[in-house]
């Protein structure tokens, strides 16, 4: 791997977040009534994708119990969905639903009118390129993550 290709995420990471970063919300103030932190266990849930509730709080570094609360609370709003494994009926997984997605877009400490006129920089044919490039590092990540623990 080449050094110029760390320095460059190095470099250009950092001035993609300042440039469409908010101040964090409180769970009182934005539409959808979510906290910082129940932002950021939606953002760890995937529509298509299940992750565990166990394998979640261990990933995000909270007590299992934490991650319960947050989940009951959110799927009372019907911001997550629990679905089980029709190989196990006794685990489940979690799935971020549509409604979550909305939420998790409002209470964002990203705002997502930034990132679309950031976006809109892009020229129309390289954008598709530039967003699956931060999907592939973002899966990156999770996978660093994984094997790190």
């Amino acid at each position: 791997m080449a050094e110029d290709q760390v320095l460059s995420v190095l470099r250009t990471y950092p001035q993609i977040y300042h440039a469409c970063h908010l101040e964090h919300p409180r769970a009182r103030s934005n539409p959808g009534r979510i906290s910082a932190r129940d932002t950021w266990i939606l953002g760890h849930l995937d529509q298509r994708h299940g992750t565990g509730p166990a394998r979640l709080a261990r990933h995000l570094a909270l007590r299992p119990s934490t991650v319960s609360e947050a989940v009951r609370r959110l799927e009372g709003l019907g911001y997550i969905t629990r679905r089980t494994l029709p190989a196990d009926r006794r685990r489940i997984e979690l799935y971020l639903t549509p409604q979550g997605a909305e939420a998790m877009r409002g209470a964002s400490v990203l705002d997502a009118g930034r990132v679309a006129r950031l976006l809109a920089e892009v020229p129309r044919g390289q954008r598709a390129a530039a967003v699956a490039g931060l999907a592939r590092l973002a899966a990156a990540a999770r996978a660093l993550q994984a094997t790190s623990r």
